[in-house]
């Protein structure tokens, strides 16, 4: 059987004719507006106006303007420095054209404060940074000279035996008596208490020449 003559042709009209069909489906819509500061109300120039999924999109004029062709339902991402960035869908209304006022919040960051000193060079900064002096610089010295070896060493020394060093002391001497008491007496080089008192019996001069003579 062979086919009507005019249904090749009536193919090739359908054919072309479906592109024409989806793009109908989704009307173009041609997207407009102003972006602006939420805070001030000033508008933004040079804000991105992107659609990821078209991989296209436009910027703002000097004073905020934007104007760009969308798809109902296209995903928009607006997004500038020093601003946070705004999603934005197009409606699926069968509109024609379609305006906004999108306000952009800003994206502030703290920065840490930094202060800048006038040195030309570099052994200059090494001085004055050797020179500086902290807020607590005073506590810090007052701390070494409270700690030094040699003035806790003379401390130690000049502090007087109290209860307790005297009861240790006592209890050691009666020790060392009762071990030596069959043998001669020992040697008291290595004996700290014995030195102790050694240095405390040159303080206070009982080695002097007159009270010797004296006795």
């Amino acid at each position: 059987m062979k086919a009507p003559k005019y249904f090749l042709p009536l193919i090739i009209i359908l054919l072309y004719s479906l592109p024409s069909l989806g793009q109908g489906a989704r009307t173009p819509v041609l997207f407009s507006g102003f972006v602006v500061d939420e805070g001030n109300s000033e508008p933004v120039p040079g804000v991105h106006l992107f659609i990821p999924k078209a991989g296209r999109g436009v910027a703002t004029n000097p004073e905020g303007y934007f104007m760009m062709p969308t798809l109902p339902g296209d995903s928009i991402v607006v997004s500038s420095i020093g601003y946070k960035n705004h999603y934005y869908i197009i409606p699926r209304d069968k509109l024609e054209s379609y305006s906004v006022v999108i306000e952009l919040l800003e994206d502030t960051t703290s920065l840490p404060v930094i202060e800048v000193f006038p040195y030309p060079t570099e052994e200059l900064f090494k001085e004055a940074f050797l020179a500086l002096e902290l807020p607590d610089e005073e506590l810090r010295k007052n701390l070494e000279e409270n700690l030094n070896q040699r003035i806790m060493a003379r401390l130690a020394m000049d502090m007087p035996m109290d209860a307790q060093m005297n009861y240790r002391h006592q209890m050691y001497q009666n020790i060392q008596a009762r071990e030596n008491r069959y043998f001669r007496p020992t040697l008291q080089l290595l004996n700290p208490f014995a030195w102790a008192n050694f240095i405390k019996s040159i303080k206070r001069g009982d080695f002097k020449k007159d009270k010797w003579k004296d006795n």
